[in-house]
């Protein structure tokens, strides 16, 4: 099973600010879609479907971005997407967000979504079913927090140049 997940999308002009910039607030937006999408193309989950039968979701609990580069109006991009933490109640993905080739990174996000239990409104717990996905498609990386990763990435960076 795979255990980063890609996709394109478009930018649109709508999404955008008066240079042509994908507008910040919306980077989530695409990133979360982009999310989305995968899940149900490359898992077979479906978890709009698992809302409506079991009234269990995720919630964003937290979020962190890093910009690099623009996006830009009608510019395809590429985003991918990795599990990197889990506990019985908590998932942290990461996102990047590239140019169509996958050569000029454009943004880093870490996602904290929270199981909700819709009904009890209050936190649940994983499946076990869920967790045994978890754990097989989990990829971490090295560093622990957000502003490591972001560090770490630019100094990847530098030393391509």
């Amino acid at each position: 099973m795979k255990k980063v997940l890609s996709n394109t999308r478009k930018v649109r002009f709508q999404d955008c600010d008066p240079f042509n910039h994908l507008n910040n607030a919306k980077y989530l937006d695409y990133f979360i879609n982009a999310r989305e999408d995968q899940l149900l193309e490359d898992y077979g989950m479906d978890v709009f479907g698992l809302m409506a039968s079991q009234k269990l979701s995720w919630v964003v609990s937290s979020q962190q971005i890093g910009y690099f580069r623009p996006a830009t109006a009608m510019e395809s991009i590429s985003i991918e997407t990795q599990l990197i933490a889990f506990d019985s109640k908590n998932l942290v993905v990461e996102m990047r967000m590239y140019d169509e080739n996958k050569t000029r990174l454009k943004a880093l996000l870490w996602t904290r979504f929270s199981h909700f239990n819709l009904v009890l409104q209050r936190s649940a717990e994983h499946s076990e079913e869920l967790t045994e996905l978890f754990r097989e498609v989990l990829l971490p990386v090295e560093q622990s927090d957000f502003e490591a990763r972001r560090t770490y990435i630019i100094q990847q960076k530098k030393e391509a140049k």
